[in-house]
């Protein structure tokens, strides 16, 4: 039956799994990401599409991590000389040639961190700044359906997914297509991945402190700005990295 209990009765047993089916590849990733940080790196998001969702989840809200960029391919247009008017085109995720523009603006050092998020995990720009990101040095960590990338051809050149690039794969357990119930003559409704990929931004969040904590280690952590002081905290601790992290409304 399609209606929000049912959604709710259908999302329950999906997140217990992933808790379960995850938990190794949390721990890898968190220990690729704690790495970075506390070598004074910073943890570079990149989501195309509504994985975009996933790096939101992960970059300059309160109770997060403070050394963190989201990465879009609107930055084409916000930090970059591209007219406007290239971001109407629907399909741009799916030009590889975006992602050197995409990493380029983002400038990042060599110990910085990458975690790119994709549905399908198929797409020419996702795979390339995939590709990009583990030739230039640095750590990747995949976001992605497990099962809707393996049904589906990839579309770079290469003839990768983004699965097969990282250093860890961590599956958001979508199912393919990414929505979750199925209607009478064909066809589903109300997708998952949104809520699946913030559990693990939050997961993977909540380990990366505890490896600073383990470390006898005070962490980079956002108060919110809608508390007193959160404007001052913040701005403190955002100095400590001039000019590496991009704030925009």
């Amino acid at each position: 039956m399609i209606s929000a209990q049912g959604y709710a009765d259908a999302v329950r047993p999906l997140l217990d799994r992933l808790l379960d089916s995850e938990a190794d590849g949390i721990t890898r990733a968190a220990d690729l990401i704690a790495d970075s940080l506390r070598d004074g790196g910073v943890l570079q998001a990149f989501g195309a599409g509504h994985s975009e969702a996933f790096a939101a989840e992960l970059v300059a809200r309160a109770g997060g991590l403070v050394p963190t960029n989201r990465l879009s391919v609107r930055d084409l247009v916000v930090h970059g000389d591209a007219p406007r008017d290239v971001l109407a085109d629907p399909k741009l995720e799916r030009d590889p040639s975006i992602a050197h523009q995409i990493y380029a603006l983002a400038a990042p050092q060599p110990r910085d961190v990458f975690v790119v998020a994709s549905q399908s995990g198929i797409n020419g720009s996702v795979v390339e700044l995939a590709a990009l990101v583990t030739e230039r040095g640095h750590p990747l960590i995949a976001v992605t359906s497990v099962e809707h990338t393996a049904r589906v051809a990839p579309r770079h050149p290469s003839g990768h997914r983004l699965a097969d690039l990282a250093d860890v794969v961590l599956d958001n357990g979508a199912p393919y297509g990414d929505a979750l119930l199925p209607l009478e003559g064909g066809g589903a409704v109300c997708a998952v991945s949104s809520v699946t990929t913030a559990l693990l931004a939050q997961l993977l969040t909540a380990e990366v402190v505890r490896r600073f904590h383990q470390a006898g280690e005070v962490p980079p952590i956002y108060l919110s700005a809608n508390v007193p002081g959160g404007d001052e905290h913040n701005i403190a601790l955002e100095s400590r990295y001039a000019g590496r992290l991009r704030r925009t409304a």
